[in-house]
């Protein structure tokens, strides 16, 4: 019971259309600063001659809109912290109920979270780690059509489980992540950060609890062993700036707005 296969043969997806970011980088931070040359509330920024931090000092702790600046990321929802990913739409499930062959079924979860089974009919899904799903079907099953069903779930392909890698890396795309995929394993995926990349301005984006978070790590302190390599979800978003890029609360906010959207992701600044 609860076992889980990751998503198979996921091949990295190179993008095709690229969405210059300069300007938009330049909102806020030209806002930034008013008649005295203050940096005002609203856009907080991080300058190109603040020394590296680990945890984007002067931003913690900020928001603009629905995101918000944290020190380190939760594990996403559902993950008995951190040991399990969660389902998500248009993953790839195998239903196997134990010695009745009929009711077996590989099903894809729709766009709406649901998957349909025989007798039963749609079941939400989405959010829910493998247990809690067999957990929902052996009940269902259990209340009018079967005495103490026994069913397991397999993920076949996991649409979820794959992190966005966007900005200043060699190899930009979407690439697949396992139980056990950190921050720099991710960026050896993508090929590495480019010449104009800072090293000191990863920022990963992730939602828990329907909050929009972004943390930012320095990959020379990781590699130093001053800040841990954090683990990467299904669903995260990395953004690599260039080096002489102020980074403010509202530059991510847009920055993520335009690294999940379709045929807009970022390119280098």
């Amino acid at each position: 019971m609860g076992r889980r296969r990751n998503g198979r043969n996921i091949m990295p997806v190179q993008f095709n259309r690229w969405t210059p970011l300069l300007a938009v980088l330049a909102v806020g931070t030209l806002s930034a600063c008013n008649s005295a040359g203050n940096t005002t509330q609203s856009a907080l920024a991080i300058s190109p001659g603040s020394p590296p931090s680990a945890s984007g000092t002067g931003l913690v702790g900020k928001r603009y809109k629905d995101l918000e600046v944290v020190s380190t990321l939760p594990a996403p929802d559902n993950t008995n912290n951190g040991s399990k990913q969660p389902i998500s739409a248009n993953d790839l499930l195998e239903v196997d109920v134990f010695q009745v062959n009929e009711l077996d079924k590989t099903v894809r979860v729709d766009a709406n979270g649901q998957i349909s089974l025989p007798l039963i009919g749609s079941v939400g899904v989405a959010g829910q780690s493998v247990d809690q799903v067999e957990r929902t079907l052996e009940r269902r099953y259990g209340a009018k059509y079967l005495q103490s069903p026994e069913i397991s779930v397999f993920v076949k392909e996991a649409a979820g489980m794959r992190v966005t890698m966007d900005g200043q890396f060699n190899k930009p795309g979407i690439f697949p992540t396992t139980s056990n995929s950190t921050l720099l394993q991710a960026v050896a995926q993508a090929g590495g950060i480019t010449q104009l990349a800072d090293e000191s301005k990863l920022f990963v984006f992730r939602t828990h609890r329907g909050r929009k978070l972004v943390a930012n790590y320095n990959l020379k302190n990781i590699r130093a062993g001053t800040q841990g390599d954090p683990r990467l979800f299904g669903g995260d978003v990395v953004v690599a700036f260039t080096s002489n890029t102020k980074v403010a609360a509202r530059n991510l906010r847009e920055v993520l707005g335009l690294a999940t959207s379709a045929g807009r992701l970022v390119t280098p600044f």
